[in-house]
C-alpha cells in the first residue's frame, strides 16, 4: 500500500495512532506544541498512552513541529481535539486551524481522514471547504476525505488503539475502502466500514451519549436513594445479579468523551428544528453533580457540628478518571470550585497529577506534603490505585479525630466511610 502518513495533532489520540502507523509505513507526526516534538522525539510519552519501549519500536516515525516537513505526504490524518466552549457550543476552532493547515500542504491525489469528534456533517460542511478555500482543490477530484472516529480510553492499557474495532468510512466507494484497508493494515481487531462519513459521524457522537444518558440515570437514582437512606451500590449490585442490568455506577462525568460529545449532537439537533429533551437533561444532571457533593458533604459535616466556614478539606484525586494523569474537563474541579464559595479551605492530592497543568489549566497548587489530623473532611473523588493502596486507616488519618470521610468512587467499605455517592 502506497501511504505516506502525517498525523496532525500528537495527543492521546494522535500518538499511539502515529506509533502504530510508524511501525509499517513512513509516518510523521506534526503538533504546534514544540516542546511536545520535542518531548516525543527524546523517547518519552508524558500522556503515558505510549511507552518509551513503545515509541523506540516506530522506527518508521518522525516528529515535528514544522508544517512544511508534511508535504511530502499523501495521507493526513487529523486528531485535534473538538472541545465545547463556555456556553456548551461546540469549538470547532482546533479543527479549522487544522484544515486551513492542511490546505497548504495537499496536493492532487491526498487523502484527508478526520477522527476528532464531531457533530453529523461537520466534516463535509465545516472542515472540507476551508481545505479547498485555502489549496484551491476541488473536493472528490483533486483530493479526498475520510472519517474514522477515535475510540481511545485514556488509562488503558488493555482496549488498545490495535485491539479496539475501527469504524471507517470515505467520500467515495473507493476512497471508503481505501481507508478501511488502510487502518485494517494496523487494526488487528478489524474494521466496520460505515456507508457514508455521515453514519461514521453519528456512530461515534452517540457512543458517549448513550453512556452519559445511562451515567445520568444512575446519578438520579443515586440521589433518590440518598434521600430514601439506602446505599447506592448495594442497590445496584443487588439488581446487577439480573443478566441485563447494565453494570454503570453513579459519580462525576468529566473527561473529553462523554461530558462533551453529546453538546455536538444536541447542537447539531436544534440546528435542524429538533429539541433533544433526554440528552439534555442528562447532561444537567451529570454537570450538576459536583454541586450535588459538596451540598451533601456540608450537611453531614453540620450534623457532626463540624464548622464549615473556614474548614479544611482534603480532595484526593484530581484528573478525570483514575490512574491517567489526563485533566482534560475533570469534573472534580466543580467540587473544589463549589467548596471554596462556603470559604472552605481546599487541598488536593494527586500523584498522577502533573503540578504545572494543574496550576496552567486550574490556577491549583497541588499539595505533595501528607498532614496528619489536620482536615475536617476528606473525598476521595478519584480511586487512583495509591489510593486504594493506602487503605481506610491511612486515609483516616488526614483527618482531625472528628472528621467526614465521603468515598465518591466505592473504593472503601460502607463500613469504613461516614458518606458514599
Amino acid at each position: 500500500m502506497n501511504a505516506k502518513i502525517g498525523i496532525i495533532g500528537l495527543g492521546y489520540v494522535g500518538l499511539p495512532l502515529a506509533v502504530e502507523f510508524g511501525k509499517k509505513f513512513d509516518t510523521v507526526g506534526f503538533d504546534i506544541n514544540q516542546g511536545r516534538v520535542d518531548e516525543l522525539m527524546s523517547g518519552h510519552d508524558s500522556t503515558l498512552e505510549c511507552s518509551d519501549t513503545e515509541l523506540a519500536q516506530a522506527s518508521r516515525l518522525t516528529y515535528t513541529a514544522t508544517l512544511a516537513d508534511l508535504e511530502q505526504c499523501n495521507v493526513y490524518i487529523v486528531t485535534v481535539p473538538t472541545p465545547i466552549d463556555n456556553h456548551k457550543r461546540p469549538d470547532l476552532t482546533p479543527l479549522i486551524k487544522a484544515s486551513e493547515s492542511l490546505g497548504k500542504v495537499i496536493s492532487n491525489g491526498d487523502v484527508i481522514i478526520y477522527e476528532s469528534t464531531v457533530y453529523p456533517g461537520a466534516t463535509e460542511e465545516e472542515c472540507i471547504p476551508v481545505v479547498e478555500r485555502v489549496s484551491g482543490l476541488e473536493f472528490n477530484k483533486d483530493f479526498f476525505a475520510g472519517y474514522s472516529p477515535e475510540r481511545i480510553n485514556p488509562g488503558d492499557k488493555e482496549h488498545r488503539v490495535t485491539n479496539i474495532l475501527k469504524v471507517t468510512s470515505g467520500s467515495t466507494p473507493d476512497i471508503a475502502d481505501y481507508v478501511d484497508q488502510l487502518y485494517k493494515s494496523i487494526i488487528t481487531a478489524g474494521t466496520h466500514k460505515a456507508s457514508s462519513i455521515k453514519v461514521a459521524e453519528a456512530a461515534k457522537v452517540i457512543e458517549n451519549t448513550q453512556r452519559d444518558v445511562n451515567i445520568a440515570l444512575i446519578n438520579e437514582l443515586s440521589i433518590i436513594f440518598n434521600k430514601l437512606g439506602i446505599d447506592t451500590l448495594e442497590v445496584l449490585e443487588a439488581a446487577g445479579t439480573k443478566w441485563n442490568f447494565l453494570p454503570f455506577r453513579p459519580g462525576l462525568v468529566g473527561g473529553h468523551c462523554i461530558g462533551v460529545d453529546p453538546y455536538y449532537l444536541t447542537h447539531k439537533a436544534q440546528s435542524v428544528g429538533y429539541h433533544p429533551e433526554m440528552i439534555l437533561a442528562g447532561r444537567r444532571l451529570n454537570d450538576g453533580m459536583g454541586q450535588y457533593t459538596v451540598s451533601q458533604l456540608v450537611k453531614t459535616m453540620l450534623k457532626k457540628r463540624i464548622h464549615v466556614e473556614g474548614a479544611n478539606v482534603l480532595v484526593m484525586g484530581l484528573t478525570f478518571k483514575e490512574n491517567c494523569p489526563d485533566l482534560r474537563n475533570t469534573k472534580v474541579i466543580d467540587i473544589v470550585s463549589e467548596l471554596k464559595e462556603y470559604n472552605i479551605n481546599v487541598d488536593v492530592m494527586d500523584p498522577w497529577c502533573s503540578s504545572e497543568e494543574a496550576e496552567e489549566e486550574y490556577g491549583l497548587t497541588l499539595c505533595t506534603e501528607k498532614k496528619v489530623g489536620f482536615y475536617d473532611a476528606v473525598v476521595l473523588a478519584v480511586a487512583h490505585d495509591e489510593f486504594k493502596n493506602m487503605g481506610a486507616e491511612e486515609i483516616r488519618s488526614f483527618g482531625k479525630p472528628e472528621h467526614v470521610l465521603y468515598d465518591l468512587k466505592y473504593v472503601l467499605g460502607k463500613n469504613d466511610v461516614d458518606m458514599r455517592l
